[in-house]
């Protein structure tokens, strides 16, 4: 009989336990966000998260107005919509929202690394030593140089003024990658003298066969970070992720020449801090799609918009050649490729105001912090609610600021100049007479800004000075529309376009 009884009681406490993790017994408490479970136990939303995040959280927001929590695969995310209550999340200490706790489970999840304490304070130190100041413009440099190699090497040649025609997603993807990949993780050392043109070679060879593979990996990205993908896919995910960490490899880098002193100088205080060797070749891993899984779609939907609004194309283009005369330099018949400087691109606000209206229609990142205790939230209109300990807040900018037509007039239409006055300074923004500090935020923001802002700004225009230059840009079919987003990369970066754009060029001179 006793036996009878321990197990009844065992059976009751799995019950429970089970119906409490599906969340059969959650209830909303006093002052706590509207809670909305859905209608199956654990997943909640996450299918219709999952399908399309923007459309999910629109209906939300019409539903339960500016804050509201939902459950997601097993997690309670307070979705904060209110553009105003934006600073105080974000500058929040870290013993009560953290947003270490989602990123290390990510980091491990998608790249296999596991990061330590320190981990923060070697990319914070190594991108303020090497991805701002003086270290910036070293880096752009090593960046120009790459893309002389891959873009420009060709024009020199004698090469008559033949139109190609190329995918424009896969074309600026493929080069600005590239580009940034032999900046940062060094090139292929000639081989003796009078052997840096094979080098070269080998280097255009070896690039373009490591993005191919990016892509691959790229592509399972999504799923991959949501933890859904079906069996065949995570083999050749598994498959993918040891083939960069061999590749990326210290001991294989350390072969190149050139290597940016960004990645030497964190291995280094990784191996300091006792990190083995197999977890630090993770960590390249990591950085490589941090680096550049973002800005060769960006630069693509950059030069797209350009190419659709002619007005934009003409005032930009003839900024930047503006730029290059003005440095002494000028593309014409014979003369040779321009180099760019980093002053040279800090005198282009047309282009930076294209940029950064490129990334407020296609930058939707997903901003998450734990809740480590119960903290207090006021909104703009004098609401209090209480986020509840255990829960995840989360931001999603795209929709809540950078398409919000209180504070960006017509949203879904491309305004080269939107974020400049005439005079060419920057312009401000408000909502209901009030004065907003987050309009934009490809970025994130707080302690998770992205440190490498700066270094894949200067990538990326860089990138588009130069095609805008040396390139005569057409559409293959000019009425084609704009291609729709891709709704499975919501919350990572910069979306992707369903289906790629035909474009030709050809060297303006």
């Amino acid at each position: 009989m006793v036996l009878w009884v321990i197990l009844l009681c065992a059976l009751v406490s799995s019950l429970l336990g089970g119906l409490y993790v599906l969340g059969v017994f959650r209830r909303r408490r006093p002052n706590e966000p509207p809670l909305d479970k859905g209608t199956i136990p654990w997943l909640g939303y996450l299918l219709e998260f999952r399908k399309d995040s923007s459309e999910f959280l629109k209906r939300m927001h019409r539903k339960h107005g500016d804050v509201f929590t939902v459950l997601i695969g097993g997690n309670y995310f307070t979705f904060v919509m209110d553009p105003f209550c934006f600073g105080s999340i974000v500058k929040e200490s870290r013993s009560k929202l953290d947003f270490r706790t989602n990123a290390t489970q990510l980091v491990f999840r998608v790249f296999g690394y596991k990061p330590i304490e320190a981990t923060r304070a070697i990319v914070h130190t190594s991108s303020v030593k090497h991805l701002m100041g003086d270290g910036l413009t070293v880096l752009i440099q090593s960046t120009m140089e790459s893309f002389r190699m891959l873009l420009l090497f060709n024009l020199s040649s004698g090469e008559k003024r033949v139109w190609q025609e190329e995918n424009l997603f896969h074309y600026c993807y493929n080069i600005v990658f590239r580009a940034g990949y032999l900046a940062l993780y060094g090139t292929e050392p000639p081989r003796g003298a009078g052997n840096k043109e094979e080098a070269e070679e080998q280097d255009r060879l070896h690039s373009n066969q490591l993005f191919q593979e990016f892509r691959k990996y790229d592509r399972l990205f999504p799923q991959l970070a949501f933890a859904l993908l079906p069996p065949k896919d995570k083999r050749e995910a598994e498959r993918l992720k040891r083939h960069f960490w061999n590749m990326l490899s210290m001991k294989k880098v350390c072969q190149k020449d050139n290597i940016s002193g960004w990645l030497s100088d964190q291995v280094q205080l990784l191996t300091e801090n006792g990190v083995p060797e197999y977890m630090r070749d993770r960590f390249m891993f990591m950085l490589l799609w941090a680096s550049q899984g973002n800005t060769g779609s960006t630069a693509f939907w950059l030069l797209l918009y350009l190419l659709k609004h002619p007005e934009a194309l003409k005032a930009v283009r003839d900024e930047v050649d503006k730029v290059s005369r003005e440095s002494g330099q000028e593309v014409k018949a014979g003369s040779p490729p321009v180099t760019v400087t980093r002053d040279m691109l800090d005198q282009t606000p047309l282009l930076d105001s294209a940029l950064e209206e490129t990334l407020r229609l296609v930058a939707a990142p997903l901003l998450v912090r734990a809740v480590l205790e119960d903290t207090s939230l006021r909104t703009s209109s004098g609401t209090e609610f209480t986020l509840r300990r255990g829960d995840r807040v989360a931001l999603f900018p795209h929709i809540s600021v950078q398409m919000n037509p209180e504070i960006h007039e017509e949203p879904h239409k491309f305004k080269y100049d939107r974020f400049i006055n005439p005079d060419g300074t920057r312009k401000d923004f408000y909502r209901n007479g009030k004065k907003l500090k987050f309009v934009n935020m490809p970025w994130g923001a707080g302690v998770s800004t992205c440190p490498g802002r700066f270094f894949a700004t200067a990538e990326m225009k860089l990138f588009v000075f130069l095609m805008l230059s040396h390139f005569e840009l057409e559409l293959v079919n000019e009425e084609e529309e704009i291609p729709a987003i891709d709704t499975r990369r919501w919350g990572f970066g910069t979306v992707h376009p369903v289906h790629d754009v035909r474009f030709r060029y050809r060297p303006r001179f």
